[in-house]
């Protein structure tokens, strides 16, 4: 009985120090990630892909034709 107690224990202290680990990894990604700028705007040989010069004609017929 004392060896089945002595290993539910010692399953439950593993348990405890990896979900530790894990949050305080977790804690150290978003701290490094955090100040990140992904919105920046492009620098370099960037193409602009998206044209903002439709017509609500042209806009309904992408509409239909993709049939969203």
């Amino acid at each position: 009985m004392k060896r089945r107690i002595w290993d539910t224990f010692k399953v439950f202290a593993l348990f405890i120090i990896c979900t530790f680990l894990f949050y305080f990894g977790l804690r150290t990604m978003h701290a490094e990630y955090e100040h990140y700028h992904r919105y920046d705007p492009p620098e370099g040989p960037a193409v602009k892909v998206f044209n903002e010069d439709q017509s609500i004609i042209d806009r309904f017929n992408l509409f239909f034709r993709l049939g969203e």
